[in-house]
């Protein structure tokens, strides 16, 4: 005898999609509103592109402070997209473990390299 629990799908120990389909949508826009941003600079500034313009784009507080919104908004997006990519093609669970603890440690190291970077322009 078959046991009707309703129209309601009960989806246990997984993520709900939508809000990891929103969260990339809106770091890649973030993204792409930045990459706007840096070549307005670059194409509208005079003179040879050098060290001393790009780090003069990167020189003002504002800039860094967005830069620093869109290299945490970076990591999110990759990791979200690493995370479901593991989940959904990846089906040992300890191999799972091991690839989702290698991508987190990569991302902190990346973001470790890329704020020291910005920091020092």
């Amino acid at each position: 005898m078959a046991v009707n629990y309703g129209s309601k799908r009960i989806v246990v120990g997984a993520h709900y999609g939508l809000r990891d389909w929103l969260a990339q949508r809106v770091t890649a826009a973030l993204m792409a509103l930045f990459t706007l941003i840096v070549l307005a600079q670059v194409i509208f500034s005079k003179g040879p592109i050098g060290y001393d313009k790009w780090s003069g784009i990167f020189s003002s507080q504002w800039m860094k402070t967005l830069t620093f919104v869109v290299i945490i908004a970076l990591l999110y997006h990759v990791w979200v997209g690493m995370r479901d990519i593991w989940m959904d093609y990846i089906k040992p669970v300890w191999l799972k473990l091991v690839l989702n603890v290698f991508t987190i440690a990569w991302l902190v190291g990346c973001a470790g390299w890329a704020i020291q970077v910005l920091w020092r322009v």
